[in-house]
């Protein structure tokens, strides 16, 4: 039987006469080039240019959805909430349930589902639902909740294997301490295609605009990771400077441990001029020991 995970993830939908055109003045994606058998990232900024969430965007019946973690969903439809008074538009944080399948049951859940994905496509529509077809073949699955998951598929509720792979594939996700932190640049989301620079104005633009063509972004998010005997909670992190002088580098913004290998994982904003060769550890926890893994993708020319 092929295992899903049940993801911690909420969905936030924005459907209305107006929702293309309010959605596209609130983000940082062009949503013009959202279709039914596509996804793509998306900012949602303050009108400082700070980042209230990193989403993936997709339609489905009629509206669009933002999938994000519960922290940036909900300041999500909080401050679209807002300004959503001025159109028609309903925007509502609704009862989908979320899972993970890794890529290599991903096949077999295809078959089970009868997923079929178009020709350079990465997002398709199942009886129950949506599926995502993410960049490494791993998919995620969103069930309508009035749907029960097909009893050929085992549901594994701890979800810290998709979380890992997440990480690995640098795809951002903030929890509540990252919530209104960093500009998208600091996140890589220019990276994932998640940043129109075309589309015109939208809240947070002349900010988003100012660090790519002014070269203000002086930060960005790496992978890191490291042996530790149990599970951390880590919030800031410190670079060695010397053998025994440590300063603030930066803050983690997704976590997750890896049980069985004792690995910590982490996404963590740092000094985008970083060396591969540097040492980290958590703040005040001289017991670990962290290093920097390579991202899938370049930030170089972004």
């Amino acid at each position: 039987m092929a295992t899903v995970y049940q993801l911690p993830l909420r969905l936030l939908s924005v459907s209305g006469k107006d929702k293309l055109s309010y959605l596209h003045g609130q983000v940082t994606q062009d949503i013009n080039l959202v279709q039914e058998n596509n996804f793509l990232w998306t900012g949602h900024c303050s009108p400082k240019g700070k980042l209230w969430a990193a989403l993936r965007v997709f339609r489905l019946n009629e509206a669009y959805y933002l999938l994000g973690s519960e922290p940036e969903v909900e300041v999500a439809c909080r401050e679209l909430s807002k300004y959503g008074v001025f159109a028609q538009v309903d925007i509502n944080i609704t009862e989908h349930k979320c899972f993970g399948v890794l890529h290599n049951a991903a096949n077999d859940i295809c078959e089970t589902l009868e997923l079929v994905f178009d020709a350079d496509s990465n997002a398709c529509q199942f009886a129950a639902g949506k599926a995502l077809k993410l960049d490494d073949g791993s998919l995620i699955l969103i069930f309508e909740h009035t749907e029960s998951i097909p009893d050929e598929l085992t549901v594994e509720h701890d979800p810290s294997a998709f979380q890992i792979r997440d990480i690995l594939a640098g795809e951002p996700q903030l929890g509540e301490h990252g919530i209104d932190e960093f500009v998208p640049q600091m996140v890589n989301l220019q990276a994932l295609n998640g940043i129109s620079f075309k589309k015109g104005c939208y809240t947070g633009q002349e900010t988003v605009a100012r660090m790519r063509y002014l070269g203000k972004n002086k930060r960005a998010m790496f992978i890191v990771y490291g042996q530790s005997e149990s599970p951390l909670d880590v919030k800031d992190l410190e670079m060695q400077l010397e053998e025994d002088n440590w300063r603030r580098a930066g803050k983690v913004i997704h976590q997750a441990y890896d049980l069985t290998t004792k690995t910590y994982y982490a996404l963590a904003v740092l000094p985008n001029d970083l060396e591969d060769s540097a040492i980290l550890r958590p703040k005040d926890n001289g017991s670990v020991s962290l290093a920097l893994k390579a991202l899938p993708y370049s930030i170089e020319d972004n």
